[in-house]
C-alpha cells in the first residue's frame, strides 16, 4: 500500500484490497472513502468487497465514485460529510490517489480553507493541485465583500 498522508485528518492511496483493511485499521484510520467507480479496470476489487471488509473491521465506509466526467458539487458535499462524520483519520482511495486528493482539496476549499495551504499539503503528499485552483475558487464560500 502507498498511503500518502495529507494531514492528520486525511490520507489518500491508490486502489486498496480487502486484505489491506487490517493494516489500514492498524495504521489508525477509522473511515475509508472509495472514490473509484466499480469496473474501471477488470481486476480491481469491487467496492462492495472493500465495504464488507471495512465494516467487518469496524471502519466506516463511504462510496463517492469520481469518473472521467469530473467533479460535481454533490461529490464535494459528500466528501465534506464523510470527513466530518468520521471518528478519526480518513483514508480515501481511487486508482492512483489523485482523484481522492483532488476531491479532498475541493471539499476543504468548500469549507473555506486557504487554497495556498491546500496546494502545499497536496504537494507534500506528491500531488500538484495548482490546476485545480479554478475549481477550488468555484466551490469556495463567497466572502461578503465579494457578494456586493
Amino acid at each position: 500500500m502507498d498511503i500518502r498522508r495529507i494531514d492528520a485528518r486525511i490520507a489518500v492511496s491508490p486502489q486498496i484490497d480487502p486484505a489491506d483493511i487490517a493494516a489500514i485499521k492498524a495504521a489508525g484510520f477509522t473511515a475509508i472513502v472509495n472514490n473509484r467507480p466499480d469496473g474501471e479496470e477488470p481486476a480491481q476489487p469491487s467496492g462492495d468487497a472493500v465495504r464488507a471488509a471495512a465494516e467487518d473491521a469496524g471502519l466506516a465506509y463511504t462510496s463517492i465514485p469520481v469518473t472521467h466526467a469530473g467533479f460535481s458539487h454533490p461529490q464535494v458535499a459528500a466528501m465534506i460529510d464523510a470527513i466530518a462524520q468520521a471518528n478519526g483519520p480518513v483514508l480515501a482511495y481511487c486508482r492512483s490517489g489523485t482523484r481522492s486528493c483532488n476531491l479532498w482539496a475541493l471539499a476543504a476549499a468548500g469549507l473555506g480553507e486557504d487554497q495556498d495551504e491546500l496546494v502545499a499539503k497536496g504537494a507534500g503528499a506528491g500531488y500538484d493541485l495548482n490546476s485545480l485552483r479554478p475549481l477550488m475558487d468555484a466551490v469556495a464560500p463567497k466572502r461578503s465583500d465579494e457578494a456586493q
